[in-house]
């Protein structure tokens, strides 16, 4: 198996380093996330980062994504709690478009990696690929 997680990382590190602002805080999230050191990375960091970024700093979404999914190729950089590649196949979903929220993609990521694949949503733009979605039948209705 890998090298083991040494520390996770929160958001306002992974801000930090993708905005370069301000400078000597970037620099010091740098040498964390540029280091040798194996760190762990858990969804509510990454959905919070994508959510600071377009909505504090205006990055559009398309940018967002694409910065958030070099983030995740990142080898030292280790999901907590998930599957690095059901987050990137997530955070691929978002991009086209707001259709899709973040929090709503992790969600979906999340039905895969457990095997559940449903979704009990009120939300029409919840992502239908590879898992059943929408709201829970009525017990009245068979």
């Amino acid at each position: 198996m890998g090298r083991s997680v040494k520390a996770l990382v929160d958001t306002s590190l992974l801000v930090r380093y993708l905005t370069g602002d301000p400078p000597h805080l970037a620099e010091k999230a740098a040498q964390v996330l540029d280091g040798e050191e194996t760190l762990g990375i858990t969804e509510v960091a990454l959905v919070e980062t994508a959510y600071a970024l377009e909505s504090v700093y205006g990055v559009p979404r398309k940018e967002v994504v694409d910065a958030l999914l070099a983030l995740l190729q990142k080898e030292n950089l280790k999901a907590v709690g998930g599957d690095k590649d059901l987050w990137m196949r997530a955070l691929l979903l978002c991009r086209p478009s707001r259709r899709v929220s973040f929090g709503d993609a992790l969600i979906w990521a999340a039905a895969l990696a457990s095997g559940v694949r449903r979704v009990y949503t009120l939300d029409a733009r919840f992502p239908e690929e590879e898992i059943v979605v929408g709201p829970p039948e009525d017990p009245g209705s068979g």
